[in-house]
């Protein structure tokens, strides 16, 4: 089998809050997502989709993965797609760097995979691992009253578990943490993530003001250094995120027993083949995970329900349903939320047929 076209489009995802507001005064209102389609000689055709969180959270931007498909696509006509790895190692010759480039080309070759195999990625990524995922829902960065109302109104959807967007100044984060503990539930999990937005100094300020608060402490600052002095000081499980890019920071995290949970952006890690790895690794080291992205809709999504799904129960921590964020959907069969958790779906590759009259028209053809 092998590639005879790669396509490309471009969708914007209006934002089902309006606009989502994280620290450092970051705020989007629509997503910007590109899907990729791949075609075969044999027929077999597959999709992935990426979506940076706009141009300023990760290094990754929206029109960066359009312009980086230029450059990479036409190095993988006639190379068959059901090598993800070495595509994977291929696409790394070719372009460096640029994890988020690769991911939708990386997703798409494995859900022809899968379609080649017949069987859903759940399978082919390790096989289902209990009925369904818990989901987490994040909260947008806002009045401590205001965020304890969107954990209620979601609390009625079913989630258990809610990321509040800290990472402002240490007395409203303070305030926010506390505001939205005071009315939490039995059972239910409370994450303040900062993204990187506190200094050391306000970081250590607001878990000594939380210390002996059922609550997680995520990504506090920017570095892996101030991260790892916070978690020297804290008494709070730490998770990290935009520090892990990779088996080389997550190895030097497991040796310094630098936190407790680990996130894997699927698009920060070149798509399935690398966050596999990376999955794998979690688990020989003993650490919980959440399966996410940075964004997208329903392809995405898919993509991370069957990462998710096929990841060891226990080691699960949560993980992220993309698609209900946003008030369009692009694919037909994609996993939906029921009572706070999804499940992969069970068609073969991705399980997922896309929506051509919302993809609209490609903005990249190589052939």
């Amino acid at each position: 089998m092998k590639i005879t076209r790669i396509l490309a489009y471009q969708v914007d995802l209006p934002l089902q809050e309006g606009s989502y507001s994280w620290s450092g005064s970051r705020r989007i209102e629509a997503y910007d997502s590109t899907v990729v389609r791949i075609e075969t000689d044999s027929g077999l055709i597959g999709y992935g989709e990426v979506c940076p969180l706009g141009p300023a959270y990760l290094p990754a931007y929206a029109a960066g993965v359009r312009t980086g498909l230029k450059e990479l696509a036409p190095h993988l006509l006639g190379h068959d797609p059901t090598e993800v790895g070495a595509i994977s190692r291929l696409m790394d010759q070719r372009l460096r760097g640029h994890a988020y480039v690769k991911s939708a080309i990386d997703i798409a070759c494995w859900d022809v995979l899968g379609r080649a195999a017949n069987l859903p990625l759940v399978t082919l990524l390790g096989g289902r691992s209990g009925e369904a995922v818990n989901l987490y829902r994040a909260i947008s960065q806002d009045t401590p009253e205001r965020m304890a109302e969107s954990v209620a109104r979601y609390r009625a959807d079913g989630y258990r578990s809610f990321q509040l967007k800290v990472g402002s100044d240490a007395a409203t984060d303070i305030a926010r943490i506390r505001t939205v503990k005071a009315d939490a539930r039995a059972g239910e999990v409370i994450v303040a993530d900062a993204n990187g937005g506190w200094l050391t100094h306000e970081a250590a300020r607001v878990v000594e003001a939380v210390r002996g608060v059922d609550v997680y402490i995520e990504q506090p600052c920017l570095s892996y250094e101030e991260c790892l002095e916070i978690r020297r000081r804290a008494s709070q499980p730490l998770i990290l995120d935009e520090v892990i890019d990779g088996t080389g920071a997550l190895l030097r995290a497991g040796a310094d027993r630098a936190m407790d949970v680990v996130n894997i952006k699927i698009s920060k890690l070149a798509g399935l083949t690398g966050a596999r790895v990376v999955r794998d690794l979690c688990v020989a080291l003993g650490i919980a995970m959440t399966i996410e992205d940075s964004g997208g809709s329903d392809i995405v999504t898919a993509a991370i329900a069957h990462l998710a799904h096929s990841t060891p129960e226990a080691f699960r921590f949560n993980c992220s349903d993309c698609n209900s964020y946003v008030t369009k959907a692009i694919a037909d069969g994609a996993p939906r939320r029921v009572d706070g958790r999804m499940r992969a779906p069970d068609g073969p590759g991705l399980g997922v047929s896309p929506r051509h009259e919302v993809l609209g028209d490609p903005v990249l053809v190589v052939e």
